[in-house]
């Protein structure tokens, strides 16, 4: 019995051989709890580089939008709107603060949030005198989303924004590193992300007193007092200082692994930019994205074949591939949430998850590797149009 090809992943984890210093030095001195030097130096240093006057490292990504929306007093009854093109995590801490999600299609060029119909759903919740108590924008795929019109459009309206850059450390957006342009900025570092410490997070802000208040929440809202006591519910969100370790290692190297990731991208442009029926996610001008995962999009019809034929066939030769980010608004979870469309004829964030693939993007993947995913997918649609004709 032949053996299965070595497995291709879509993102894995990409060490960059100065980890175990960082950590051997945090057991060295006894510090593997939460908590410690390396968790003060990597939320300096990711502040620095990033451009944000102070940075908090947290448990996940997903706390910290939670403890953005704590910060921004999002409660039982209020209105979160959201980027419905997106992982689930986006959404699920306006649930847990007890508040409703909205959510927002995308538009063709960045495939992140509609300016427009953000703007829609801005007004018709003014004229209800309902306005969002914030509005959680995502820069997917590492692309950033249109902040100048979106901020512009949420400043009039008085709403201040959350800016999820989970998958976008790295890229910028008109000269400024994305995630430091709303009043709070999150980021991941889960084994997917394009530098990771295992699992973890940072919340980033110009006001560096309320990030001494995420603290604050997410080290279990213990009270200044020699026995423990506790006035508000808080978390157990903190970064524990050997994950931090991990993460100043990584971010040494984070530009190496954006270029990586690029350079991906760009092969993959080369070889498959030809072919009728294969689009790429576009970068949008005065931009960089980081290029986290390359995407696409397939028109069956020019191809040959469909997205869930392409990700069998790739399955078949033990390579990961998936399909682009179900929309919120059509998870069982939120099922009769609030969404407002790019407009009244398209659904933008449905178009993309019908036709999108995410290809493998790790920046360890190999040239001969990705020369794998490429024949692959050369070779599928060839036999497809084959077997149609």
């Amino acid at each position: 019995m032949l053996s299965k090809p070595k497995r291709i992943y879509l993102s894995p984890p990409h060490m960059s051989g100065n980890e175990g210093l960082f950590i051997q030095e945090a057991f060295d001195t006894n510090w593997i709890a939460p908590l410690g030097p390396h968790v003060d130096a990597f939320e300096k240093e990711l502040a620095s580089h990033v451009g944000t006057k102070d940075a908090a490292a947290v448990s996940s990504g997903t706390a910290a939008i939670h403890l953005a929306l704590r910060l921004l007093g999002v409660e039982a009854g209020d209105t979160v709107f959201c980027s419905s093109l997106t992982f689930v995590a986006s959404a699920n801490p306006i649930v847990y603060q007890g508040a409703t999600p909205v959510f927002i299609d995308s538009e063709w060029d960045t495939w992140n949030m509609s300016p427009q119909a953000l703007e829609r759903a801005l007004c018709e919740a003014k004229q209800k005198g309902q306005l969002p108590k914030a509005v959680i924008v995502v820069n997917l795929y590492g692309q950033s989303a249109k902040m100048d019109e979106i901020l512009s459009i949420c400043n009039a309206f008085l709403v201040p924004v959350i800016e999820d850059a989970a998958e976008s450390l790295g890229s910028t957006y008109k000269g400024r590193a994305s995630g430091s342009f709303g009043r709070y900025g999150i980021y991941s570092f889960n084994g997917n992300k394009i530098i990771s410490t295992s699992g973890g997070g940072m919340i980033v802000s110009n006001d560096a007193e309320s990030l001494n208040k995420a603290r604050f929440l997410a080290t279990q809202a213990r009270d200044n007092a020699v026995h423990y006591q506790h006035s508000q519910v808080g978390y157990n969100y903190r970064m524990s200082n050997v994950l931090a370790g991990i993460g100043r290692a990584q971010l040494e190297v984070l530009e190496e692994r954006v270029e990586a990731r690029r350079a991906v991208y760009e092969r993959y442009v080369q070889t498959l930019g030809d072919m009728p029926g294969i689009q790429f996610m576009p970068e949008l001008p005065n931009s960089r994205s980081n290029r986290w995962l390359t995407a696409i999009t397939i028109d069956a019809t020019q191809l040959g074949i469909t997205v869930e034929g392409l990700i069998d066939l790739l399955a078949e030769e033990n390579i990961e591939a998936r399909p682009v980010w179900k929309p919120l608004h059509l998870q069982p979870v939120f099922k009769g949430a609030a969404y407002y469309p790019h407009s009244e004829h398209e659904n933008v964030s449905e178009q993309l998850f019908y036709t999108g693939l995410c290809l493998p993007s790790g920046s360890n993947l190999t040239e001969d590797e990705q020369t794998r995913v490429i024949t692959c997918i050369q070779k599928a649609t060839v036999q497809s149009k084959i077997i149609s004709a």
